[in-house]
């Protein structure tokens, strides 16, 4: 338990699910109050906001498209009002699909960087006057940008996007002592992850890693938590590639 972490308040984006469900669960274990986003999962978002709650734990839930400016202010405005502060911004919410670059159609186009580098960037900036001096940017970005595969143009081109935001914004927000960083997951078990995919298919993707196996969605929150801590301090402007050693 990251007891640095006690009496922080968190938002994280996208959380009803998948990865950002197991972020929003480990922080809420290390004492933070969390702000559950979610954009149209609505009972998800509120069973897990229960589950926090009956285990001791503060959480809420707020609906907000990150992809709409307007959405992203009044998300930080409700979660200010509701817990009078912020500390951490986590920004996991994203769209992932897979196609061509000769079949993709501009609509397709516009909505995978509204979600995936708008919502991600007007979120940074709120948090870069709202977020508490001292406190966590981290953003959610995808092992997918170091490899060379068919039809992810779209998605690579985002989150590289996201990357290359990181870094800059380390450098602006360190004299208030905020620290940026991004994380890179590898394959993980999640409803969205396998949705599609043949038992073959998964089966490659986990061989692919060092480790023989996919990632576990409580395992990349383990590394948000740490970088969410004092321990990780001394840490910004860098790219956590938590992955199992993928090739």
């Amino acid at each position: 338990m990251n007891t640095s972490l006690k009496g922080k308040v968190a938002l994280v984006t996208g959380a009803s699910r998948g990865i950002g469900r197991a972020i929003a669960e480990r922080l809420s274990r290390d004492g933070v109050a969390v702000v559950v986003n979610y954009a149209a999962q609505a009972d998800a978002a509120q069973k897990l906001v229960a589950a926090i709650e009956s285990s001791g734990g503060k959480a809420f839930a707020i609906q907000a498209d990150v992809g709409r400016v307007s959405e992203v202010v009044r998300l930080f405005d409700e979660t200010i009002a509701r817990f009078g502060k912020l500390d951490i911004l986590v920004n996991n919410a994203g769209l992932m699909f897979t196609k061509p670059v000769s079949a993709m159609s501009e609509a397709e186009f516009d909505r995978i960087f509204a979600v995936n580098v708008k919502g991600v960037f007007f979120a940074c900036q709120q948090a870069a006057t709202r977020l508490a001096a001292g406190g966590r940017i981290i953003n959610v970005s995808s092992s997918t940008t170091a490899r060379m595969m068919p039809n992810y143009a779209a998605y690579v081109a985002t989150k590289g996007a996201v990357e290359q935001l990181t870094r800059s914004l380390a450098g602006e927000l360190g004299p208030r002592g905020i620290t940026v960083n991004v994380i890179s997951p590898g394959p993980t078990e999640t409803e969205l992850f396998t949705a599609g995919k043949t038992a073959e298919q998964i089966k490659q993707f986990a061989a692919a890693a060092a480790l023989g196996r996919l990632g576990q969605p409580a395992e990349i929150a383990d590394v948000v938590a740490f970088l969410a801590s004092d321990a990780a301090g001394w840490i910004t402007g860098q790219n956590l590639r938590v992955n199992g050693g993928i090739a």
